[in-house]
């Protein structure tokens, strides 16, 4: 998988249309805000959810497997004047010397890690992070999306700044997606732009096995909801939604 070493500057103006404060409003139904609670902000990449969860009075942590996403989220957090504790570490192993209130784990992060192994290591590792009565807050794509919205299609998206090619080619075996994009970005010095290749694997597994495992981990009111809404997933939902519970 891509180390997100340039992927990391230019995926903040990828991003720019993604409904960060919905996640907030998600989690605001759990977490009341304003309490000065804890949250750690797992795969919190550039820190967009971390610096608006902070905003909201929480007392913020993030983790994300990339230096680079983690010095650009410092960066902005101090432009914010917004305090955030963060670590370069890999959410399946991990270690901190602190439980927190709640732990998120958004934006499909969770779809990054390749087997099932990592899956339950990383509910069992969340687990014993959390407070007592703590909550575990997370999305994933659905199936449907990884086979009929990726699927085997192609993407593109010019910009003066940016601009990509994304290819997807599903794997039925393992309920994967490959992602194969190419980007293109203006460098101002040199007045032409620079190419790099990215490749992200995505998988994901039925709403049914993620409860499965987070109930052998020790969770228990284990909620399941789709695409922002406190409704039940249907056949056509894109994005669902787990609340567990310590």
């Amino acid at each position: 998988m891509s180390s997100y070493k340039q992927f990391a500057y230019v995926y903040d103006h990828l991003m720019t249309d993604i409904p960060y404060d919905q996640w907030i409003q998600f989690v605001s139904r759990k977490v009341k805000p304003g309490e000065k609670l804890s949250i750690l902000d797992v795969g919190c990449g550039t820190g967009e959810m971390s610096i608006r969860l902070a905003k909201q009075g929480y007392e913020v942590t993030g983790i994300d497997l990339s230096d680079d996403m983690l010095v650009i989220a410092q960066e902005k957090a101090q432009n914010e004047g917004i305090a955030l504790k963060l670590y370069e570490q890999d959410m399946s192993k991990l270690e901190l010397m602190q439980e927190f209130d709640c732990i998120v784990i958004f934006c499909d992060s969770l779809n990054y890690l390749q087997t099932d192994e990592q899956v339950k290591e990383t509910f069992m590792r969340v687990y014993e992070h959390l407070a007592p009565g703590g909550f575990l807050l997370f999305d994933v794509h659905s199936t449907h999306k990884l086979k009929n919205i990726f699927g085997d299609n192609s993407f593109s998206y010019v910009d003066d700044d940016v601009s990509y090619i994304w290819n997807c080619e599903y794997n039925e075996a393992n309920q994967s997606v490959q992602h194969d994009m190419t980007f293109f970005v203006y460098d101002e010095e040199i007045e032409a732009y620079d190419r790099f290749d990215e490749v992200h694997i995505q998988r994901t597994l039925s709403e049914s096995t993620y409860k499965e495992w987070l109930t052998e981990a020790g969770f228990s009111a284990v909620e399941v909801s789709a695409d922002f809404k406190d409704e039940f997933p249907h056949q056509n939902s894109e994005r669902i939604f787990f609340s567990a519970k310590k």
